[in-house]
């Protein structure tokens, strides 16, 4: 989870993600998240690991792989990809949400992503990345909400107001439902972000074998309101 904002923005749009940009968004996503510590120990940059698996490319490409496979999971979910776009189509922004109950996929689902998993962290990588989702499952709350597992702005936007204007979006739609939120920073340096939007910390998720350390937040719905 990347994000940064300090003030607002005009001449973009928020709406949600259109057929053909998941390319692009994969690309944003990917330079959104070039100096996160989770992205980082998940594609080491060691030519030597991306030469044996096939991937000369190193950590930039498969991180935007990896971001290409994070949107295919989440486009059955109407809604669930959205931007924050110029009129002329700049993305400058992109969010992932699950609405409740919808934030795993199903035992068959998960089997059938598999190989493609297995093309964007190579076989090296595989034990690497399950051990990142079996701590964000383990550590996921039961309480039904709506959780945000990936936020990025475009590197040349950030600071500018625009990841807060996509997350209020959908956090508005939340409290007119009377429905909480959730999501996991993976840079402490973005917590003070998301406490602007009314997330608190409720804990620590240490990645096994020495990787880094999340924090998971949660939002309460706020006042409902028409």
């Amino acid at each position: 989870m990347n994000a940064r904002t300090a003030r607002p923005t005009a001449g973009y749009g928020i709406r949600c993600a259109r057929p053909g940009e998941a390319d692009a968004i994969a690309a944003l996503l990917a330079r959104a998240f070039a100096e996160d510590a989770v992205m980082a120990w998940m594609f080491p940059d060691a030519d030597a690991d991306s030469i044996a698996d096939g991937d000369a490319g190193g950590r930039a490409r498969r991180s935007a792989r990896f971001f290409a496979l994070l949107q295919r999971q989440q486009r059955p979910r109407a809604g669930a990809v959205r931007v924050a776009a110029t009129s002329g189509g700049r993305l400058l922004a992109a969010a992932l949400w699950s609405g409740p109950g919808r934030w795993r996929p199903s035992a068959a689902r998960e089997l059938a992503t598999m190989p493609r998993y297995a093309y964007v962290f190579g076989v090296r990588g595989l034990a690497r990345a399950a051990a990142v989702q079996n701590a964000l499952h383990d550590a996921h709350p039961d309480r039904p909400h709506w959780y945000l597992p990936t936020l990025g702005t475009d590197p040349g936007y950030q600071g500018t107001g625009v990841g807060s204007a996509l997350v209020r979006e959908q956090l508005a739609h939340c409290d007119r439902l009377g429905e909480p939120a959730y999501l996991e920073s993976s840079m402490i340096s973005n917590v003070p972000f998301y406490e602007g939007l009314g997330f608190r910390v409720t804990g620590e998720i240490r990645l096994p074998g020495g990787g880094p350390t999340l924090w998971p937040m949660w939002r309460d719905a706020g006042p409902r309101r028409p």
